[in-house]
């Protein structure tokens, strides 16, 4: 008998956990209604992230497009001015000088091309492109003012 009640209390102990843990389907419907409205809420935030990100990519690459060329017409200008200079020099030293001076002026026109022909691939494209990119900038400038020191002396 104590078995018979002990087995009565544990099924009706069990079906009371099944029918209080189940979910009606109208309460499905509401959860799932829910789960969409979060998983649309959070495409439209990754939208905005995702232009913004683009937005400050484009500007971040038109202000370095700026200064690059910037850079590069100066070195036009310093290279167009030390022309000028070494005019009056003796014909020795103005065949040397004009040597190293035209192949500064391909490193200059390439640089300037390296720069118009970049694509953008990515952040991590654009980072090292940009990186080098400064990295041979500076290594044009001091070769070039190498180039103005050892005029001086």
């Amino acid at each position: 008998m104590k078995g018979r009640i002990l087995t009565l209390a544990v099924f009706a102990f069990l079906a009371g956990t099944m029918f209080t843990a189940c979910q009606s389907s109208a309460e499905k419907v509401e959860n799932a209604e829910e789960n969409v409205q979060e998983a649309k809420e959070d495409v439209a935030d990754a939208k905005d992230y995702l232009n913004q990100a683009r937005q400050d990519s484009i500007s971040e690459y038109q202000s370095f497009k700026i200064a690059s060329e910037e850079k590069i017409a100066a070195h036009e200008k310093n290279l167009a001015e030390f022309k000028a200079r070494i005019a009056a020099d003796k014909k020795e030293n103005r065949a040397q000088y004009e040597k190293k001076l035209a192949e500064l002026e391909k490193k200059n026109s390439d640089m300037k091309k390296k720069l118009a022909d970049y694509k953008d691939d990515g952040n991590d494209n654009w980072e090292s492109f940009k990186a080098e990119f400064n990295r041979d900038m500076d290594k044009l400038g001091k070769a070039f003012e190498d180039l103005t020191v050892n005029n001086v002396k």
